[in-house]
């Protein structure tokens, strides 16, 4: 680990006033969560045409389910990781205002973070497309197990509440729109960048004045952006930054 970069991002979220971190797959994949457009990522081996669109839930509800329903529930029952835990410390003692994420596996809010806004939904609960009735993923699950898909009462099918591709972002993303534009400090991490309109949201921040910290594994499309680009294992950057800011009881 540089510890010039540590001490870099250490100094840039100290002298925050209005600092975001904006998450991407990369911050869950320690908690055992597959990404999607790694090396070994989801969208390698599946099209995800066939599986992650509006039109595949819509057209292929058994398909579709029997692709997600195991996913979601793994992500239910992941832990969140030293990424997670020293985010939600960083919130908690200022440094942070909160997070902007894409993951829909509701690990920030696990890690005890408030602030959280999820611009691609979250996976643990899902909504009737007919009558609008809420269900937890357990419901869905069992439905799913015992008919091949997830259908209320009513007979309409029960959608996760997630974004799925051809839909719009959930409204956390306009308050995210509005927070990130005027923040002085936006912290990326484990994000590709490819994912629109979600990466709309460096440059913003870039055009407002902000420092832009990426930390990815991968070069992202807004490197030349950053004041600050970083290429270390996330976990490993985050206990680092913790013990930089004093913040030793998140490395466990």
């Amino acid at each position: 680990m540089e510890s010039s970069s540590v001490k870099k991002l250490a100094e840039y979220l100290r002298s925050a006033r209005n600092g975001w971190a904006f998450t991407g797959a990369g911050v869950s994949t320690p908690s055992g969560i597959p990404d999607f457009r790694g090396p070994n990522g989801l969208w390698k081996k599946y099209d995800p045409e066939k599986v992650s669109t509006i039109e595949a839930f819509r057209e292929r509800p058994e398909e579709f389910f029997s692709f997600w329903i195991q996913r979601f529930e793994l992500m239910k029952r992941a832990e969140p990781n030293p990424v997670h835990r020293v985010l939600a410390h960083l919130e908690a003692r200022g440094y942070l205002r909160g997070v902007v994420t894409q993951n829909i596996d509701g690990l920030h809010r696990k890690a005890g973070s408030k602030a959280v806004l999820e611009i691609h939904g979250n996976a643990w609960t899902g909504t009737c497309t007919g009558c609008g009735e809420r269900y937890p993923l357990e419901w869905m699950a069992e439905r799913v197990r015992a008919e091949g898909v997830a259908r209320c009462g009513c007979g309409a099918l029960v959608k996760p509440d997630v974004v799925l591709f051809g839909e719009q972002l959930t409204p956390d993303f306009e308050r995210a729109w509005a927070e990130v534009s005027r923040c002085d400090v936006l912290w990326v991490l484990g994000s590709s960048l490819q994912v629109w309109p979600a990466a709309e949201l460096v440059p913003l921040a870039a055009r407002n004045g902000a420092a832009v910290v990426i930390t990815n594994r991968d070069p992202t499309p807004y490197d030349e952006l950053a004041a600050l680009v970083i290429r270390e294992d996330l976990a490993a950057l985050a206990v680092a930054v913790a013990r930089e800011l004093g913040l030793e009881e998140v490395e466990g």
